[in-house]
């Protein structure tokens, strides 16, 4: 029986490669998840010495850390522009 060309049997030789790449990830993936989780160990429970709360916060909010508004309103000009920029490049993209 004559085979066409590029077909292998099931166990052929084509599969190895793939083997090894599957192999390859996933002891990167085990590797990337053991260094994560020594990370997570490394981490100290207790609380810190600082007694006064946060910091960085106005006495009078003491939830906020920043300008909320400003922030609100740099977000909204990022997908502003990200609409503009992704609008334009459909339009340069029909042209073709």
């Amino acid at each position: 029986m004559t085979r066409a060309r590029g077909d292998e049997p099931a166990g052929g030789v084509g599969r190895t490669g793939s083997a090894w790449r599957r192999i390859l990830a996933a002891a990167f993936a085990a590797g990337a998840l053991l260094a994560s989780v020594t990370a997570a160990l490394a981490v100290d429970p207790t609380a810190s010495p600082a007694g006064g709360g946060d910091v960085r916060t106005n006495p009078a909010a003491p939830g906020f850390v920043g300008d909320p508004l400003f922030a609100l309103l740099g977000v909204a000009v990022i997908g502003l522009l990200a609409v503009a920029v992704t609008l334009a490049a459909v339009r340069l993209a029909a042209r073709r």
